[in-house]
């Protein structure tokens, strides 16, 4: 036996893609992080101000709750059969669609799945052959790389403009190569809060056929709009499927709803999508094969009501400028974000962990900017209640004034 490793990986209790997948250094960081954190927390939940996660700190509200109530009492005896793409719970997706973006998006182009991470995983499945590179942008939502690795993929990673936070398309553009097969695109963006303007979508357009006809090959662009309903200021929302026919939507309500346990979602193909026919039993086989990833009865008995309404975004908002504009009078450099649950600040210090921890030990917490591979920012999640905000501004402040003193500014 001539290769030192084969006898290691014949005894090994995992496959290789699992071993990869655990071996993750951001997929590990983050892990570590929350496990240090929530020794810290324990027995201290009652001073602790949490800005990590974008779960819930409040009650759930009275209709969200009623509409799963409702949805629990069965109208016949197949309430709780097995459940696919059930044919109310599209319609009311598809009906949704056109309304925010103006396309005319067709019920059995809406594919129902256990919440976002089903749905971007579909789409990968569904258009990329193990090898095939997929191009995602830094700051990323963290678990991209995972399922890119899940799926037999090349994570491709470039930069975005950390000026603007918009996507680099010159950095997109130098990604490519004849390996190329997906772009995934996040807008509302997860760290940044960046809504991303039509205009550069258009040109993100632009740039993907003119790639595509280089490579001879199609190069698909996968869409992340968890947050597309979370939007501030008025601003509408534009999609690149309203700029790019092979663009795949992916969706959860749990932002809609701030309830991230409760796991439904979606994959959309656009009434512009050519060869969408051809796609649609391939979508469906994968929906079985990847383990019967619909969505649970109840919750899509429950969507076309959760369709009609939203968590209180107003409130979000004022959470956003009322902490936008305290940690600004204290010094700190952010972005005001345009949507989502976030703001993305750079930390005083360049070594953001260290910054982080100095928050942690006054019991703030909030995730350092190398979860996020992007060293030197910090993210704060704006689902922390009100009291945590206002409890957490001192130590804002003290944590300010304390990295001026170490850099002597």
């Amino acid at each position: 036996m001539t290769d030192s490793a084969t006898p290691s990986r014949a005894t090994a209790a995992v496959s290789d893609r699992a071993a990869r997948l655990a071996s993750i250094p951001s997929f590990q960081r983050v892990d570590a992080y929350i496990t240090a954190a929530n020794v810290r927390r324990k027995g201290q939940l009652a001073e602790v101000c949490d800005f990590t996660f974008g779960n819930p700190h409040q009650m759930p509200a009275e209709r969200y709750v009623n509409t799963l109530r409702d949805a629990l009492t069965p109208q016949h005896d197949q309430w709780f059969a097995y459940q696919t793409n059930g044919e109310a719970a599209r319609q009311a997706a598809a009906e949704s669609l056109e309304q925010l973006l103006g396309l005319p998006f067709r019920t059995e182009d809406i594919y129902l799945t256990t919440g976002g991470f089903a749905a971007i995983a579909l789409a990968l499945k569904t258009v990329a052959d193990p090898g095939d590179e997929v191009i995602f942008s830094l700051p990323p939502w963290f678990l991209y790389e995972p399922l890119i690795l899940e799926a037999g993929l090349v994570p491709v990673k470039v930069k975005v403009n950390t000026t603007t936070f918009d996507l680099d398309l010159g950095a997109i553009e130098a990604g490519i190569t004849d390996r190329t097969r997906v772009v995934i695109v996040n807008s509302p963006n997860n760290p940044t809060g960046r809504v991303y303007p039509p205009e550069l979508l258009r040109r993100l357009s632009e740039l993907l056929e003119a790639a595509s006809a280089r490579i001879r090959r199609r190069i698909y662009l996968v869409s992340d709009e968890a947050y597309n309903r979370i939007v501030f200021d008025g601003l509408r929302f534009h999609s690149p499927v309203e700029f790019y026919a092979h663009t795949l939507l992916a969706y959860s309500y749990g932002k809609t709803h701030l309830s991230p346990g409760q796991r439904v979602g979606y994959l959309a193909l656009p009434p512009t999508m050519p060869q969408r026919e051809e796609m649609r039993p391939a979508i469906s086989g994968l929906q079985v094969a990847m383990g019967w990833v619909y969505p649970n009865a109840l919750l899509q008995h429950a969507l076309p009501e959760l369709e009609k309404f939203t968590i209180d975004v107003g409130q979000l908002q004022r959470r956003r400028d009322r902490l936008v504009d305290a940690l600004s009078g204290m010094g700190y450099h952010l972005h005001r974000p345009e949507g989502t649950f976030y703001l993305y600040a750079t930390s005083p210090v360049g070594d953001d962990e260290a910054f982080t921890e100095s928050l942690a030990r006054r019991n703030v917490f909030v995730f350092p900017g190398v979860l996020f591979e992007t060293p030197g920012f910090f993210r704060i999640s704006l689902t922390a209640n009100d009291d945590m905000i206002e409890r957490s501004l001192p130590a804002f402040e003290a944590a300010m004034k304390e990295s001026m003193n170490r850099t002597g500014a």
